[in-house]
């Protein structure tokens, strides 16, 4: 069965990668093992991650660069991280409604996942969903993070070309440097370019960004857009286009894959290891005594913290 499955998605059945998208989030161990066949022949589609502020336009810009790119014919996956709703755990569906309109397009997957948390937003469900979307055979993969913060910095480590979006009105330029976003795009967009403090804002990025050293041979572009009407978004894919080549021609194609396989791999270390502790913890009687001590103050935090991950260490060792 998961050779079959693995055959229709590798001949681009989205169907079949829906169901299992759906199984890996539900942790279904056949469709792990599906996964692994997966991967081995995934790794050749042009990962772009877009970050930015809440109402930056971030899901707008993704529309459009899709219509964009279908207008080139190339194929395009779409994962967007969105918000998590505070009652049910599940994603704020915003940017699935918003690139409705793509859903006729069977050259077209769009994806969202809710954070729910996960350490700098993206949880083990982005990494997986971009793993079959690329052996789909997608040219383009489009990975969209909730917003600025620790999502926006770890997405630098999960795509090959970064899109940090910016408008104007809200302060960006100061909320740019605070994020530490400065360091971590490869393309610049300010986006709502007809606003009257566009110019403002572009002059105030290209102030910040000079004397910062070119990542991999790249100088740093600013790109103005105005995503509603689509005005730049051509342009801007075609800068999209030129990092990628330059990147190739660079060598630094394969670092930058290198680099998302070890954010990848961090991830899921880190999600696998919360996971052992948060469990040993809670069956593990003897722990009431650490967490009686912390609270009469016995016992420090970090003393308690590095002989509890002595003994849990042990534990897993002699399982």
């Amino acid at each position: 069965m998961n050779s079959l499955i693995v055959r229709r998605i590798l001949g681009g059945d989205v169907g079949a990668a829906a169901r299992l998208m759906r199984d890996l989030d539900d942790e279904i161990p056949a469709a792990r093992a599906a996964l692994r066949g997966l991967y081995a022949r995934a790794g050749r589609a042009h990962v772009v991650g877009i970050t930015g502020s809440p109402g930056a336009g971030k899901s707008t810009l993704a529309d459009k660069l899709v219509e964009a790119a279908r207008r080139k014919g190339q194929t395009v996956g779409v994962v967007a991280v969105d918000p998590t709703s505070p009652i049910s755990g599940g994603a704020v569906l915003g940017d699935r409604i918003r690139m409705q309109r793509h859903a006729a397009d069977e050259k077209v997957f769009i994806r969202s996942l809710a954070a729910r948390g996960s350490v700098g937003g993206l949880s083990r469900s982005v990494f997986d969903t971009v793993t079959v979307l690329d052996a789909m055979g997608k040219d383009l993969i489009i990975l969209e993070t909730a917003g600025v913060g620790q999502d926006g910095i770890k997405v630098a480590g999960a795509a090959h070309t970064v899109l940090v979006v910016l408008s104007p009105g809200q302060g960006d330029d100061i909320q740019a440097i605070k994020a530490g976003v400065l360091e971590i795009g490869d393309i610049y967009v300010v986006n709502k370019c007809d606003h009257r403090y566009s110019e403002q804002l572009a002059r105030s990025l290209l102030l910040a960004l000079e004397g910062t050293a070119p990542r991999d041979g790249w100088t740093t572009p600013i790109i103005k857009t105005e995503a509603v009407s689509g005005k730049g978004t051509r342009e801007l894919l075609d800068v999209i286009g030129a990092h990628r080549s330059a990147l190739v021609s660079g060598r630094a194609w394969e670092r930058r894959s290198m680099n998302m396989a070890r954010t990848a791999f961090m991830e899921l270390l880190e999600t696998g290891a919360r996971e052992f502790i948060s469990g040993e913890l809670a069956r593990e009687k003897r722990w009431r005594r650490t967490f009686s001590d912390l609270a009469s103050r016995r016992a420090d935090p970090h003393s308690a913290a590095r002989s509890a991950l002595r003994k849990l260490l042990n534990i897993k060792a002699c399982k």
